[in-house]
């Protein structure tokens, strides 16, 4: 079952969205795994998005003709770019293989106004998802070791013990734009 969605953005970047089932989820391991039910048949590619009914659960890492894997949320190599819902401030989302309902966002400035209870969202830097998807909300905060930046605890949005119908997001236009990275500049 092949959506579009449109994302609002002057950037006008559109995504195809592919219904998906869990076959396996691990939640207890440093790199956790979830397979799902669709694969290279149903146009799948390795760093398409994964996301739940509410919000981010992982990104593909691995593809057969009718399955596919992705690095969940809740493994310790998963790395996204995020940001506040309310402001433009944004982190590096990470995991530190401790507590399956909470992931860590670091490098932001510790300019931004933080409020337990913010909402956090994907940056759309990355192209792997759209800009504005629920990932949780902010648990706690602390400056880093450098003063300058804070670490925060963020309440993961979806249980990912608890994670059956899912969503395969496929960038259209991404080819296009990563097909600029690679022109000689001159």
């Amino acid at each position: 079952e092949n959506k579009q969605i449109k994302e609002s953005d002057p950037n006008k970047i559109n995504f195809n969205v592919t219904s998906a089932s869990v076959i396996k989820n691990s939640y207890s391991y440093f790199n956790n795994f979830v397979t799902i039910n669709v694969g290279e048949k149903d146009s799948i590619e390795i760093d398409n998005g994964v996301i739940s009914s509410i919000g981010v659960v992982g990104i593909i890492d691995k593809i057969s003709p009718n399955y596919s894997r992705f690095i969940s949320i809740l493994n310790t190599n998963f790395l996204l770019n995020a940001k506040f819902k309310k402001s433009n401030y944004f982190g590096v989302l990470s995991w530190n293989g401790i507590n399956i309902n909470k992931v860590q966002l670091k490098d932001v400035p510790k300019q931004a106004n933080v409020s337990i209870g913010d909402t956090i969202v994907t940056g759309g830097n990355s192209l792997i998802f759209p800009k504005g998807i629920l990932i949780g909300y902010v648990d706690s905060f602390k400056l880093d070791s450098s003063e300058n930046y804070l670490e925060l605890e963020i309440n993961l949005a979806t249980d990912m013990t608890n994670i059956e119908n899912l969503y395969v997001l496929k960038n259209n236009n991404i080819k296009e734009i990563n097909s600029l990275d690679e022109q000689n500049n001159f």
